[in-house]
């Protein structure tokens, strides 16, 4: 059994730590809050600034004269259109075009790529690699990271950075100095916020980490851990892997599979790139048959809510953090689909979940019912599909 190590930042993080509130994420101990409530936290995302160790990430570098090939061939993005500097979020596939995991891909050169990921792929990268002129060795443990999110984010690095990051713009990358520390700075995020992931060399994170702390000091910076990170990424309609869907390398039974477009990822499928890429022909027939299932937004109506819990003369109750649990989705007395992650928004002042619903029940604006259990007993509050992302600031992009 895999003994669970520290991070990099742990000496300081644990060290912040009030309530000593850890999660297990892929094989390591991260904070869960760093408060006994993790409202401040979530707040600093919205409002200043939040540093977030997202390290435990897995993290793969392929080299190479085929690096490029390699990846247009197993994940869904056109990657022979990246420039040098640019990242893509992207998914990749089995043959039945089912997602096995989502993540990032920054071409750091002509032929030098690091792709991120939530599990493990190193096995599927090398099966795919065979007759590849390409090298895939991976670095989750040797490069730590940090993810600088909130609207204060680039305040706190312009203070800090050798060079401006001013222009750095979204879903692009630099190489900068931090603190005099070598870094990589992308401006990527799990927020749906203006934000920056820092990447660097584990030996040096400590310094990272300080420097960052004491540069953000008037600018409100925060460190946070990944409860109210759940909250924010709900809110940015964004789903989890193991949460909002499940792996096609894990999954027991078809049902249990989504494709890119049920996850409503149509625009990172580039069904238009030459050649063969890993799913391609059953993507193709999806997109021309359209999809039996999608992952929508729910939106719960207060007031019908308040009135389930009025019946048993109780204010209605809402959980602090996401909750990360299947719950049903009516129509009718039919059960259409189920939410797989719920939050409270303290911004939109609405509760919310992500949905994944059966065809025709997934378009906007149908009227559904969430289950929730008021008192013990299973009731259904009256609900609405709604567009994602619940949140998206206008500086986010800018």
């Amino acid at each position: 059994m895999q003994q669970l190590r520290n991070t990099p930042f742990h000496e300081r993080t644990s060290a912040l730590c009030q309530p000593q509130n850890w999660r297990k994420w892929a094989g390591y101990y991260v904070v869960g809050s760093y408060e006994h409530t993790i409202d401040r936290e979530y707040w600093a995302i919205r409002n200043s600034a939040a540093l977030i160790d997202v390290t435990p990430l897995m993290k793969y570098m392929i080299k190479g004269k085929d690096a490029a090939n390699l990846l247009d061939r197993v994940t869904t993005r056109n990657i022979h259109k990246m420039s040098v500097g640019q990242v893509y979020y992207t998914a990749w596939c089995d043959d039945e075009g089912k997602m096995i995991d989502d993540g990032t891909v920054a071409r750091l050169d002509e032929t030098t790529f690091r792709l991120t990921s939530a599990e493990p792929n190193l096995r599927w990268l090398m099966m795919n690699a065979v007759g590849f002129d390409v090298h895939i060795s991976e670095v989750s443990d040797s490069v730590a990271s940090l993810s600088l999110q909130g609207p204060n984010s680039r305040s706190v690095l312009k203070r800090v950075c050798e060079s401006d990051v001013e222009g750095l713009k979204y879903f692009r990358l630099m190489k900068n100095k931090l603190g005099g520390v070598e870094v990589t700075i992308s401006r990527t995020g799990y927020t749906g916020d203006l934000g920056y992931e820092i990447w660097m060399e584990a030996k040096d994170a400590l310094k990272v980490w300080d420097a960052l702390m004491e540069a953000g000091q008037d600018y409100g910076i925060t460190p946070v851990g990944i409860l109210a990170l759940d909250m924010t990424r709900v809110e940015a309609g964004l789903f989890m892997l193991d949460v909002d869907y499940t792996s096609a390398s894990h999954a027991w039974i078809e049902a249990q599979k989504s494709s890119p477009f049920e996850l409503g990822l149509d625009w990172t499928v580039a069904l238009d790139k030459p050649g063969y890429f890993v799913g391609r022909k059953a993507l193709e027939k999806e997109k021309k048959e359209g999809s039996s299932w999608k992952m929508v937004g729910i939106e719960i109506d207060w007031v019908g809510m308040e009135a389930l819990y009025a019946e048993v003369g109780l204010p209605p109750q809402v959980p602090g953090t996401a909750v990360r649990a299947s719950m049903p989705i009516m129509v009718g007395n039919v059960q259409v689909g189920y939410a797989s992650t719920a939050s409270w928004s303290p911004l939109l002042k609405k509760y919310i979940a992500l949905a994944h619903l059966e065809k025709p029940y997934y378009e906007l604006g149908t009227d559904v019912r969430m289950e929730i259990t008021v008192e013990h007993h299973r009731k259904h509050a009256p609900a609405k599909v709604v567009k994602l992302p619940f949140y998206e600031p206008e500086w986010k992009k800018k």
